[in-house]
């Protein structure tokens, strides 16, 4: 008896990459629709109930944590496999707790993502394998690294931000490497130091080395 494909939405912000991930699937799934945004994510997975979800980490509006909370219990029966570019412990850590089954990154070949979902819609967690070890450390050992729920307050943009500040850029070299006007780079920080509850630059570097992420 032939197995069922797994039925998959898609979420991701790029068309492109979205397009090229339906072709390395093939027929190995049933892909039953696609996403670009939080709130469209949202509806369509409520709306379709999947088997599986290749959800996005990052996304302008908020991304792969966002979605799951606004999925919340809707789709009982549904499960996501985080597909992301980013292989950082915060990222990471971060889905899982949110309720990711898994997390491979986007260098993952076509057979082995149609072997990963078939794996989530069959109830096993999933990651590439570079990333299993410290995500097995953050829920097993004491003294492994954890989500700070003060860094969960901020946006992805806001993250890189603040890494760059951190590590000594100017307003205008954070403009000029994130691709952003220097007024956005002031809004963000504002932003991240409103948050985060610090009152300068020199606070929030300090903040950011105690936690290791410069």
């Amino acid at each position: 008896m032939v197995e069922p494909r797994p039925r998959v939405v898609l979420v991701d912000d790029h068309r492109l990459f979205r397009s090229g991930v339906r072709a390395e699937l093939g027929d190995a799934v049933d892909v039953v629709g696609e996403a670009e945004t939080v709130a469209e994510a949202i509806a369509l997975v409520r709306s379709t109930q999947p088997d599986v979800v290749l959800l996005d980490v990052h996304m302008p509006d908020g991304g792969g944590r966002a979605v799951l909370a606004g999925v919340g219990t809707a789709a009982p029966g549904t499960r996501f496999l985080a597909l992301s570019v980013s292989d950082a412990a915060e990222d990471v850590i971060g889905v899982i707790r949110g309720g990711a089954r898994g997390y491979v990154t986007k260098s993952i070949s076509g057979p082995e993502l149609a072997d990963a979902v078939r794996r989530v819609a069959g109830g096993d967690a999933v990651f590439s394998p570079r990333l299993a070890g410290f995500v097995l450390d953050a829920f097993s050992a004491s003294d492994a690294p954890v989500v700070d729920e003060d860094l969960d307050l901020l946006t992805a943009r806001e993250r890189e931000v603040l890494r760059l500040i951190a590590r000594g850029y100017a307003y205008k070299e954070v403009a000029k490497e994130l691709f952003i006007s220097g007024k956005t780079v002031e809004t963000h920080v504002s932003s991240v130091l409103r948050k985060l509850q610090l009152s300068n630059r020199h606070e929030l570097t300090r903040w950011a080395t105690d936690r290791r992420l410069v």
